[in-house]
């Protein structure tokens, strides 16, 4: 029988099926951050459950506000830290090494295609860009996955997104998945997995790819996936090299993750990209996305670049080439955040962090903080920022602030001229 790649995933993954429709799947890993998992901690605690199922597969970082920035966000933070030394979890991530946790994990090769994954963030659905089935879960679902290594979802119902021709220049995966999304609208793929595919997802780089996935659950999608293929092989290369003998062997082995051909897809949508413009949303929905054409020349606040949608290096050297040499509009507040550490350093050696400077920028350790309102670039009411983040919620940046989402291509061009600007023309 013809199954898709999450079809094979629940199947190899099942524990159990209380009742139809409902299956219970063994964990591969589960991340935790210090904004939902403090609250999953204590009430184990406050149980008498302080225990963890398997210390290896638990993966913790603090990144959404970094440093703390008053007591009750250091509280969080020492929860989460006090726990993790109880545990003796390994792989935990605390100020100084932390990075934004769908950019750090990956970047660790703690992701491989085949797994199953959990997290207390909705973006969890990034990581399914290695072939992996990973999704956000509520504080009960965390929970038991810490302590049982176990959650249960609903039956997986698979649409397929085939995106066909060529990107035009200056355009890139965030614009696909704005396109995405606006064609979806945001309930369009509830209860669904969205299967990336087609020649334009096959040449994208496995940062494009995350990009992908990490919005699926702006349309409603459980998770987002992509076939993992050589690309895959590469990213990952350095963690697996001891499993098998050469590259070929391991993408012989990663190939049993991919869909077969002539399973059954809920839905099937044809997006062909050979004429599409840089997108960017409007007004408070993430499928409310003009072209670039229909919104330019509105004025922005701030530009921010950063955040597990657009926070990698690809992502500032796109954004670098726009700003090298030129100093953005004086009425505009330019905020970078690198994703990781090592995203940091490499963009340092680069000379892509002295662009940055030297065209205005303000530069931040790696941080979730702005994109979710909480630290390092919040909004005053009436502000306005062009943003690389992926939720343009009513307040998402800060009470009374708008946010418009774009590449990292349409924010640069943006900064260097104070107002929503098509990078096309420079």
């Amino acid at each position: 029988m013809a199954l898709t790649l999450v079809e094979k995933i629940f199947n190899s993954h099942l524990r159990d099926e209380p009742f139809p429709g409902t299956k219970v799947l063994d964990l591969d890993v589960v991340m935790c951050h210090e904004i939902t998992t403090p609250i999953a901690i204590n009430d184990l605690m406050a149980r008498g459950l302080d225990r963890v199922f398997d210390a290896s597969k638990i993966k913790v970082v603090i990144d959404h506000v970094t440093p703390a920035k008053d007591s009750k966000t250091a509280q969080q933070a020492k929860i989460l830290r006090d726990w993790a030394r109880r545990q003796r979890i390994h792989d935990f991530f605390d100020v100084g090494r932390n990075g934004v946790c769908h950019a750090l994990f990956p970047e660790k090769g703690f992701i491989r295609p085949g797994f199953t994954v959990i997290m207390g963030d909705s973006h969890t659905c990034t990581h399914g860009a290695f072939g992996a089935f990973a999704a956000g879960v509520g504080t009960t679902d965390l929970e038991v996955g810490l302590l049982k290594g176990v959650c249960a979802f609903r039956e997986p119902r698979t649409l397929r997104i085939h995106v066909s021709g060529t990107l035009p220049e200056h355009t890139y995966a965030k614009d696909v998945i704005l396109k995405v999304i606006q064609t979806l609208t945001v309930n369009g793929a509830t209860d669904r997995v969205i299967e990336f595919g087609g020649p334009v997802v096959e040449a994208m780089s496995m940062e494009s790819r995350m990009t992908l996935c990490n919005m699926a659950v702006e349309a409603g999608g459980t998770s987002g996936v992509c076939m993992p293929d050589m690309t895959t092989v590469k990213y990952l290369w350095p963690f697996v090299e001891k499993e098998y003998e050469s590259p070929e062997a391991a993408l012989q082995d990663f190939s049993q993750w991919r869909s077969d051909e002539g399973c059954r897809y809920e839905q099937e949508l044809q997006i062909d990209v050979t004429d599409l413009e840089p997108m960017v949303t409007d007004d408070f929905k993430p499928d409310q996305v003009r072209p670039v054409s229909e919104m330019e020349g509105r004025p922005v606040d701030q530009v921010y670049i950063g955040s597990c949608t657009n926070g990698r290096l690809e992502d500032l050297r796109v954004a670098a080439k726009f700003l090298e040499g030129q100093t953005i509009a004086p009425s505009v507040r330019g905020i970078l955040s690198p994703a990781t550490p090592k995203i940091f350093r490499d963009a340092e050696d680069e000379g892509l962090i002295r662009i940055f400077l030297d065209s205005g920028f303000c530069v931040t350790n790696p941080t979730c903080g702005a994109c979710l309102g909480m630290s390092n670039g919040v909004l005053a009411p009436g502000e306005v920022c062009a943003a690389t983040t992926n939720r343009n919620f009513n307040g998402r940046m800060g009470k009374g602030g708008m946010v418009h989402l774009m590449s990292p291509a349409t924010a640069a061009a943006t900064a260097l001229r104070g107002v929503i600007t098509d990078p096309r023309k420079l």
